[in-house]
């Protein structure tokens, strides 16, 4: 799952989109890519925009810097499986000479660097072919006990208090710990990682701080497994036959934990909201392992952590949903906006009939060439399923502690998670006897 920042835009001018685009024709302007709907209301927002731009849109991103939003399945599907025609190569944008160097977006649009989320072509399936068999040799068992060690951990700091904010205290650390095990950190420097990533994903004037301190963790855990490997992620990196540099290894680390850390935080937390909110699940909070396991299916589809995605660059113009679509030109991948495109599913239907039994063909992942890797994916879902199955069994009487209608989401277009979730419970007393 793949981490993506957006800061708050100045005043942004609209732009007049290209002859034979649908919201040309319709003689709207471009959509500034700012503002409360598309973190209060996305699913009626993007219905608009349906209606009135297509299943491609003209969007204006801070400094009315021109790019296209795609929110069709289809056409997610066209740009995310054709690596040719739309590259992940940002050094094609035709924007570049125009941004000033403190653009808001530019930690998330960036220049290339060689590390496995930068990279393209040959050069991506090298970083690929060391990261893939490093996480794949991450044992679920290992994990799942990483996990609810962890989770006990955190839940002992607040179970007798009869109180607690899920996402401080519980959903927002627990993946950058358990990754943090996984990749050979000692728990003596957690929480040093915890607090970075934490900074670094707020983006506000301490994340520059940040980040260096996160890169140092990373030299120092590189430093570590040279001297003294172990059964863990940075050690078969180190491993692998290929020659990387240190900056490489470093640059593939920090990618690892930051593209797997606040989706899964997010895909916590909404996961616990929707349990606590929705009658569908409310009734089995404290019943089978089976809702917990729809319960995080259904989040993708409808509240996916990662809800724009930077982006791909046209190779050449061509058409896409009826627009023009010019040499250079960035497109944004709206993936929660496309899962709900009526074109594919009905989700009022949906909503009546239950829920989506196991339907897996959501973008919430990406798509193609440049998606999450599988075994990501799995130790994602493994850490938030057992996150919350334990959770719920040290809790079981959890509820929310205020009005749904109070509940606040992260300020951003790109990124859908609680900013917190405060709930109450039976006090209990401390598990213990963890590491």
């Amino acid at each position: 799952m793949t981490v993506e920042h957006s800061a708050g835009p100045p005043d942004m001018r609209r732009f007049v989109p290209p002859p034979g685009c649908p919201a040309h024709t319709a003689g709207a302007g471009a959509m500034p890519l700012e503002g409360p709907r598309f973190h209060t209301e996305p699913v009626a927002l993007y219905r608009e925009m349906r209606r009135s731009y297509g299943p491609v849109v003209p969007v204006s991103l801070p400094g009315d810097v021109p790019a296209w939003l795609v929110i069709g399945y289809r056409e997610m599907a066209r740009v995310t499986g054709d690596p040719v025609l739309f590259p992940r190569d940002s050094g094609l944008w035709n924007q570049w000479e125009r941004l000033p160097e403190d653009w808001p977006l530019r930690p998330m649009v960036n220049v290339p660097l060689p590390s496995i989320y930068y990279t393209v072509g040959e050069e991506h399936q090298r970083h690929l072919r060391m990261v893939e068999p490093a996480l794949e040799a991450v044992s679920p068992f290992e994990l799942r006990r990483h996990t609810e060690q962890l989770s006990d951990r955190l839940i002992d700091r607040f179970c007798a208090t009869g109180e607690a904010d899920l996402t401080a205290g519980f959903a927002k650390p627990l993946p950058a710990l358990v990754l943090g095990r996984l990749l050979g950190i000692p728990d003596s420097r957690s929480a040093l990682l915890v607090s970075s990533l934490t900074e670094l994903c707020d983006g506000g004037p301490g994340a520059l701080e940040a980040y260096q301190t996160f890169s140092g963790l990373m030299g120092e855990l590189l430093a570590a497994k040279r001297e003294r490997p172990g059964a863990d992620v940075t050690s078969r990196m180190l491993a692998h036959p290929e020659p990387f540099s240190d900056e490489e290894y470093i640059l593939d680390l920090q990618s690892i934990t930051a593209a797997g850390h606040l989706p899964t935080a997010d895909w916590i937390g909404n996961s616990i909201r929707l349990m606590l909110t929705d009658d569908r699940f409310s009734a089995s909070l404290g019943g089978g392992r089976h809702s917990v396991a729809e319960a995080m299916n259904e989040v993708l589809w409808e509240d996916t952590p990662t809800q724009i995605l930077a982006g791909r660059w046209a190779a050449r113009d061509c058409q896409l949903g009826g627009c023009r679509i010019g040499a250079g030109d960035m497109l944004l991948l709206g993936l929660g906006a496309a899962n709900g495109d009526p074109e594919v599913h009905d989700a009022t239907d949906e909503r009546a009939g239950g829920l989506r039994n196991g339907n897996s063909a959501h973008f919430s992942f990406s798509h193609g060439e440049f998606q999450c890797p599988f075994p990501a994916r799995e130790i994602a879902e493994v850490i938030a399923r057992t996150a919350i199955e334990v959770l719920l069994d040290r809790l079981p009487d959890i509820d929310l502690a205020v009005p749904v209608a109070s509940l606040t989401r992260r300020p951003s277009a790109f990124l859908r998670g609680m900013t917190d979730l405060p709930v109450s419970f039976t006090p209990t007393p401390a598990a213990g006897g963890h590491p």
